[in-house]
């Protein structure tokens, strides 16, 4: 059979891996804090036998565009983004540190603060505790003030700090959680220089008319490589079909 089946499928099959990485970010579209996913592919050539005239497509994820997203004002206290370059950390589900672009703040019935996924803030020493309170403030550099219950408006109390990171983006991959993690696997030093946004949440930074413009030209790639399988059969039916005659 032509290698150049197998060529063609080796490029129909990256096709169908990008299309699902641009599904995947046009579904998140409306997501807060959601970074897009790039996709690419390299050609390698075939050795062997021959010339090596023909290449197969090998799938690469090459990163995650940390661009930031445009600002959407809630008005919400305990809404916050981060403005500029820089991380707010939370504790993953296994325990381990992990980062965020934008947070949806609530305090549960024990008062942790979480997110709105339900994931613990990160605070200077572990995940944030905030005792019972009638007004929660968050300051641009993280820290978070309360008045306490039965206080008066001029009496504010600091609880706690956000933490917050800006670490190299070489040493950071999005996981399969959707979250930002360290490749090291430990986690990144609090950066002061990091600033918060209260009252603003951040939105996805997927362009939408980019996505699918994307998506139509993989789509009409995918085709042709189809086409080329198709051609590739034929030409080896017709093969056999000569052999019989001989």
């Amino acid at each position: 059979m032509d290698k150049m089946l197998y060529v063609a499928m080796t490029g129909a099959s990256q096709n169908a891996l990008a299309q699902k990485a641009h599904a995947n970010n046009l579904a998140n579209i409306s997501t807060t804090g959601f970074q897009r996913d790039l996709e690419q592919a390299r050609s390698m050539p075939v050795f062997g036998d021959s010339f090596p005239a023909r290449a197969y497509a090998m799938t690469e994820r090459p990163a995650t565009d940390f661009s930031p997203g445009s600002m959407l004002e809630t008005g919400r206290d305990l809404d916050v983004a981060v403005g500029g370059d820089g991380f707010i950390a939370v504790q993953a589900p296994d325990g381990s540190e992990a980062y965020v672009r934008t947070a949806s703040m609530n305090i549960d019935a024990l008062g942790v603060l979480r997110a709105a996924n339900g994931m613990p803030i990160m605070g200077n020493g572990g995940p944030i505790a905030v005792p019972p309170e009638q007004k929660v403030e968050v300051g641009e550099d993280g820290t978070i003030t309360i008045r306490a219950m039965g206080e008066g408006p001029e009496v504010m109390a600091e609880v706690d700090r956000i933490k917050m990171v800006n670490p190299d983006l070489k040493t950071i991959t999005k996981g399969l959680d959707g979250l930002i993690h360290t490749t090291t696997g430990q986690p990144a030093p609090a950066d002061a220089n990091v600033k918060l946004v209260s009252g603003f949440l951040e939105n996805s930074n997927v362009n939408a008319v980019e996505e699918m413009t994307s998506v139509l030209a993989l789509s009409r790639q995918f085709e042709l490589h189809v086409k080329m399988m198709t051609t590739a059969k034929e030409g080896d039916e017709a093969m056999a079909r000569v052999l019989q005659i001989g």
